[in-house]
């Protein structure tokens, strides 16, 4: 039986957007769904995962997700067989970004919290497509059932992520970087230098998709972790 796989959705997602590949990848293997609420660090989370988590098993995250699976790997590298990554940032926030997201955070506590999403992830950062619009309608569904709360908790755990360039240069086991040619949030230099600084590292582009491609190109997203997750695995980790 392949080992399980845990998905974590990025900011303010929910299971959903990871539909399709909950549907397809389940048929041959188990399937977890972490949601990274609501613990205000990233670091706390990816310690909430572990213990919930079985002795070995692969990750997928986005965004916010990423970088919680990238926690996970600093801190328990022996017990994951491989990650994908997308629209993940290894980086520490920059002070700019911070401030930016700062004032979103402003506007949630001030009973605007769909103006702050939509922010967050403007229609620019999709690809243009029929379904563009549905998207970005599911996109809020998915942060207003949330609520105010979970985006505060979540937008602080953003902020004070910590940087993981140390980590990544250390991941000796089958790496996937996942990113939307049009993804404008993470732009694909810098999931490209993830990638790079990763000894099994390789990026795949998901064409005509943005920041959130699992719902923008859920075939194509499926078909790239179908191929990853059935490949073989390496488990070891570079000193520190």
């Amino acid at each position: 039986m392949p080992e399980q796989v845990i998905l974590i959705p990025g900011l303010m997602c929910d299971a959903r957007l990871f539909l399709h590949q909950i549907i397809h990848l389940s048929q041959t293997r188990l399937v977890a769904v972490f949601m990274p609420l609501p613990e205000p660090t990233v670091e706390a989370l990816s310690e909430r995962l572990l213990e919930g988590a079985p002795e070995r098993f692969a990750m997928v995250g986005h965004g916010l997700g990423g970088a919680v699976a990238l926690d996970v790997l600093r801190r328990a590298p022996e017990r994951v067989t491989r990650i994908a990554l997308l629209a993940t940032d290894p980086l520490a926030e920059a002070p700019q970004i911070a401030a930016a997201r700062e004032a979103r955070m402003v506007a949630a506590r001030a009973g605007r919290l769909a103006q702050a999403i939509a922010d967050e992830v403007p229609l620019s950062a999709l690809a243009d497509s029929p379904w563009r619009d549905s998207i970005m309608e599911l996109q809020a569904d998915m942060a207003l059932r949330l609520g105010e709360a979970v985006y505060l908790a979540q937008s602080r755990a953003m902020q004070r992520r910590p940087d993981q360039q140390k980590t990544l240069r250390r991941i000796m086991l089958p790496a996937l970087i996942l990113a939307g040619r049009r993804d404008m949030v993470v732009p694909l230099r810098r999931q490209d230098f993830a990638a790079a600084l990763m000894p099994y590292g390789r990026l795949q582009i998901v064409e005509d998709a943005g920041h959130l491609a699992p719902l923008e190109q859920p075939e194509a997203v499926t078909e790239a972790l179908e191929g990853f997750l059935n490949g073989p695995a390496v488990t070891a980790m570079r000193p520190a």
